[in-house]
């Protein structure tokens, strides 16, 4: 039983990466961690991904890129405020301009670097280095 999808998409790019493979299949799907998967494509740690129907959950195939060193999800996923995200940055990421955080806000799901832009904070998801 699977109790996180977003935690087990996260381990499947995660081990995909430390062997070095080229794609990787993400199964069930969902909104979320399509769109988590978007920020991770924005940020250049994947290369492209797409949804398949599979007549059940559907699932996401995942192009590496190869620039993945670590990812994981954040839990309890914590409420950050703009002026705390420096705080988690910290907690999270191995150091600072390297890596990203990523954010579910009012604008939808974002990178830390454009809520910080947008001056809002959110809940955090998840971090990819």
């Amino acid at each position: 039983m699977q109790s996180d999808p977003l935690n087990d998409a996260m381990s499947t790019i995660k081990n995909a990466a430390m062997v070095g493979k080229s794609e990787c299949v993400i199964k069930p799907s969902s909104k979320l961690i399509g769109r988590v998967l978007k920020v991770m494509q924005e940020n250049g740690y994947i290369n492209q991904f797409e949804f398949v129907e599979d007549g059940k959950a559907g699932v996401f195939k995942v192009k590496m890129e190869g620039k993945i060193n670590n990812c994981g999800v954040i839990k309890p996923r914590y409420s950050v405020k703009k002026v705390d995200m420096e705080h988690f940055e910290a907690r999270f990421l191995p150091a600072q301009d390297f890596g990203v955080l990523i954010v579910s806000t009012t604008e939808g799901v974002i990178s830390h670097v454009k809520a910080k832009e947008l001056g809002i904070g959110g809940k955090l998801l998840a971090y990819v280095y």
